[in-house]
């Protein structure tokens, strides 16, 4: 039985292939609630729950193209230091928001120096293949 169009409802531990955990469901008490593949959800994601029951468990690995995307270098970009407001005082290593014209999006801020800030609009975990521990909780008809 397929949950495609059905609003669901699942716990799940994404992890790194090092182990490292990204994210969890279960550390906040509270399931992820979604409609099935409507691309509210990573691709491998939406797939790894469309045919699950409900109380089922499975352990799936979602390549990079099915979760984040690849890594895309021509998502660095550099910008003028006369054109980023306050450049100097930019957080290197952390994550600012720019507003677009769908509203704000993240850049990772790279490298600040007198000429150029560089940033990284790449997604954190692109080019990264994820695995998830899934719990199928809910399934509304």
């Amino acid at each position: 039985m397929s949950n495609e169009g059905k609003k669901v409802k699942a716990h799940y531990r994404g992890t790194l292939d090092d182990g490292t955990q990204f994210d969890c469901s279960y550390d906040r008490n509270e399931p992820i609630e979604f409609t099935c593949m409507a691309g509210q959800m990573i691709p491998g994601f939406d797939a790894a729950v469309k045919d699950m029951a409900v109380g089922e468990k499975k352990t799936v690995k979602i390549p990079a193209a099915d979760a984040y995307g690849e890594y895309n270098p021509q998502a660095v970009q550099e910008v003028p230091v006369s054109q980023v407001p306050n450049a100097d005082q930019l957080p290197v290593g952390q994550t600012v928001y720019f507003q677009g014209p769908m509203g704000p999006f993240p850049a990772k801020v790279v490298s600040v120096d007198s000429e150029k800030c560089v940033f990284d609009m790449n997604h954190e975990l692109a080019g990264k293949d994820l695995t998830f521990e899934i719990e199928l909780v809910e399934v509304a008809e």
